[in-house]
């Protein structure tokens, strides 16, 4: 495993515990706003999360695709992106 994906894991585990964390919240019926807002704090990990992943195969799977010189790998990688990009639109 490479330093990128270290840090990945490690910051994916972090967001694990903070979802245990509101579960047990949730449980012990604390205050419905305190729950709201580790619940954005959590949203907002896995979108730094996500950030960091897409960046790494951008720089990784993309630009290999690219410096491949296979046109079909080429437009492979980038229908991914679109399709992805596709989904978070929705």
């Amino acid at each position: 495993m490479g330093k990128q994906n270290a840090a990945i894991v490690n910051r994916l585990k972090r967001i694990e515990g903070q979802v245990r964390g509101v579960a047990q919240m949730v449980e012990e019926g604390r205050y419905c706003i305190d729950v709201l807002n580790q619940v954005q704090a959590i949203k907002s990990a896995l979108a730094r999360a996500e950030s960091e992943i897409l960046k790494d195969h951008a720089a990784c799977c993309v630009s290999e695709a690219i410096a491949s010189g296979d046109a079909e790998a080429q437009r492979a990688k980038f229908g991914e992106l679109i399709d992805l990009i596709e989904k978070v639109k929705r």
